[in-house]
């Protein structure tokens, strides 16, 4: 460090700790201190540096104090709109930061941050006064040439500004190379970020090239590594007798698989029976920690990737394919080793025994659920091909009925938000959006894995020892007294008072079911709620009412539910020692943080994909004309949904029969000379005007 800028440090701070001292601007400083011109930037740079380090702050108007402000830590999460939010390391409320309080922080950094406005019942807002480390080194985008250099263009819309990359550091990219870009300067206020390309992802009309971009800008692994895919095949081997040994055999029990026509890591039967008025059910879960041993480099691949990710052309499996869709998918006819839950359910929907335990099964069929949907509705072909397994099929649908009203009446939350399918062709260009099918047969597989996590997670929450549990808190005060507020104006009436209970907003989603104002108030009421995530608490699972709650019946594709099968394995082989048990206790929280995150980071991988392929269906329809709903009235435009779940923005701009101003308190948009009004739910017919998919938006016009 200087030691003459350390002694012009001290001797500011002295003079401003001085007990005389008045806050001033820098130019009365240098007059008092007798500061030359030629030396004023100096003593910015020292005032600056001061302020940094907290000792002394800054207002608004531009003058120097002693008086510390409180300083505060987070993420910065950028907006394409050029403001953005700090998320505070201690878990609270967002923070507002506008454009002119970023202070250079880019996407994703480490920050600290001072309050400077907090309005009661507004969210606060923060200007960043420090940024103390980068976390994204690399960025995707759109390389585009220029004479002497070049820049590239990010996907990701929060990196606010291109990346300019010298000649010589574009290894060969040319004018429409989708690539990756590593940041070797973050730039500032007044400067580009700074980089060079490290890999030619494709010609950005390339198959495939478009996906594998918002793949790689997640950072999500496509390869697994030699070591790990060699060990696959080394344990992937059939069912031996001697791995039968000592497990529960169910060979003879009738079960299936119901799953996606196009599935191939199939994870979980089912089987059903009647023992008098109870039902005798079984969920059967394929044995993944019998061959994903510990800390091995299979499970630290596993825990590394902590999900499989689901998208339009591909899967990216969290184990190899030789045991995601070999040994461990429970393939129809074949001896597998399971992990069984064994559930005996009354009448009324109550689990009153069960036995959790290893087992050895092989189904009989594997079910599709179009198939089981077409059968429940009485389809001849299917009901012929599938005659010995009606009987049980009929008691299943009869079965998943009552628990679902079980789950109802205490108060379990069902947001029936369409879900999207995307039909791509060879080429992997989307050929179709539509919304996908959610059926009997779906609701059935879905009511017997939720009540065998529920066991589970109670069985084991009383057995008092460590374990991974699937939660979701009670929602923030503030966000329902804000639904409160807005639902008033619907009509609509919520207890905001002390803590909300989930079957308050079960009736609210009743009350406003084929409304006009249900998406909005439906979409709203989602973003009231926490994120649910996994910890070694249990804290219960608010959406579902439920007071015990796990991920259990899907080891091939999470974590979390392969890590608390060891658990449970060696909990059963009574090797659950003190010493293990402490074991788990170190390991468990940095576990459950671990696949928390990587679900967020696999969730808006899926969620971008998605809408890309929406925005590059809609571009070979520009110009024709559909009937959708308004789904978000806002200042700056409505938002119309189309029966396909593609959603698009008529902007305000381009609403030229009047001057549309918006109204808050009733979230309309309404013509100053004309009173036209535009209102939630209301139907429209508007036009495709623009699809871009490398923004991924869809921009309509409205017709009538």
């Amino acid at each position: 460090m200087d030691q003459t800028f350390e002694k012009r440090k001290k001797v500011i701070y002295d003079f401003i700790r001085d007990d005389h001292y008045v806050p001033m601007k820098i130019k009365e400083i240098a007059i008092l201190l007798q500061i030359p011109g030629e030396q004023r930037e100096e003593l910015r740079q020292v005032l600056d540096a001061l302020v940094e380090e907290g000792k002394i702050s800054l207002s608004k108007r531009g003058k120097y104090s002693c008086e510390t402000v409180q300083r505060f830590s987070g993420s910065f999460q950028a907006n394409a709109r050029g403001f953005g939010f700090v998320t505070p390391s201690d878990g609270g409320e967002d923070v507002f930061i506008s454009e002119e309080n970023i202070n250079g922080a880019f996407q994703g950094d480490e920050v600290e941050y001072i309050i400077v406005k907090s309005r009661g019942g507004q969210r606060k807002e923060g200007k960043i006064v420090r940024i103390v480390s980068h976390t994204v080194t690399r960025v995707v985008g759109l390389y585009e040439k220029s004479k002497n250099f070049g820049f590239v263009r990010p996907d990701n819309q929060r990196y606010l500004k291109d990346i300019y990359i010298p000649a010589g550091k574009e290894m060969g990219a040319m004018n429409g190379h989708k690539v990756l870009a590593e940041l070797t300067s973050y730039g500032g206020e007044h400067a580009k970020p700074e980089g060079k390309v490290v890999e030619i992802i494709g010609h950005i009309n390339d198959p495939g090239t478009d996906i594998l971009s918002i793949v790689m800008d997640f950072g999500i692994e496509t390869e697994f590594p030699e070591k790990v895919l060699n060990q696959a095949v080394r344990v992937g081997k059939d069912v031996s007798p001697v791995d039968c040994q000592g497990r529960m055999d169910l060979r003879e029990w009738q079960m299936v698989t119901i799953d996606g026509e196009d599935a191939k890591d199939l994870d979980d039967a089912v089987s059903l029976t009647r023992e008098g008025d109870n039902y005798r059910l079984g969920v059967h879960i394929a044995d993944v920690a019998n061959y994903v041993q510990e800390r091995s480099a299979l499970d630290r691949e596993a825990l590394k990737r902590g999900t499989s990710v689901y998208l339009a052309d591909r899967v990216i499996p969290m184990l190899p394919h030789k045991l995601s869709n070999g040994i461990c998918s429970l393939n129809a006819g074949e001896d597998r080793l399971a992990l069984s839950c064994i559930m005996t359910v009354s009448p009324s929907g109550d689990v009153v025994d069960h036995v959790i335990a290893e087992t050895v099964i092989r189904v009989d069929k594997r079910m599709s659920y179009t198939g089981v949907a077409k059968m429940l509705d009485g389809d001849e072909k299917e009901l012929q091909e599938n005659e010995p397994f009606v009987p049980m099929i009929k008691m299943m649908k009869e079965l998943s009925g009552i628990v679902r009203a079980r789950r109802g009446r205490r108060g379990s939350i069902n947001f029936d938000f369409p879900e999207t399918k995307v039909i791509l062709d060879e080429n992997g260009r989307a050929v179709d959006i539509r919304p996908y099918d959610r059926n009997d047969a779906t609701k059935i597989i879905e009511d017997f894995m939720l009540l065998a996590n529920e066991t589970v997670a109670e069985e084991y929450f009383w057995r008092e020892v460590p374990f991974l549990y699937r939660t979701h808190e009670q929602p923030d005060e503030e966000k329902i007294r804000q639904l409160g507020t807005f639902i008033n104006n619907f009509g609509y009436h919520i207890h905001t008072r002390n803590e909300v209970r989930p079957k308050e907003i079960q009736q609210l989603l009743g009350k406003v079911e084929g409304t006009p104002e249900e998406p909005l108030i439906s979409r709203l009421t989602l973003r009231a709620m926490k994120r649910a995530r996994y910890s070694t608490d249990n804290a219960g699972h608010f959406g579902l009412a439920a007071k015990y709650y796990t991920h259990f019946t899907s080891p091939i594709r999470r974590y979390p539910d392969l890590q608390i099968h060891r658990i449970i394995k060696e909990d059963l082989r009574g090797r659950l020692t003190e010493e293990r048990m402490e074991h788990y206790r170190k390991i468990l929280p940095e576990t459950a943080a671990q696949c928390s995150s990587r679900e967020r980071t696999a969730d808006e991988a899926e969620r971008e994909v998605v809408r890309l392929k929406k925005a590059e269906y809609m571009q070979n329809h520009i110009g024709e004309e559909y009937e959708g709903v308004i789904s978000g009235v806002t200042k700056w435009g409505v938002y119309v949904e189309l029966p396909n779940t593609v959603e698009g923005l008529v902007h305000v701009a381009d609403m030229r029969d009047d001057h549309y101003e918006f109204l808050e308190q009733s979230y309309e948009l309404c013509g100053r000379h004309t009173g036209r009004t535009y209102k939630l739910g209301q139907t429209v017919t508007v036009r495709v005007t623009d699809a871009d998919r490398l923004q991924r938006t869809v921009n309509f016009e409205i017709v009538s």
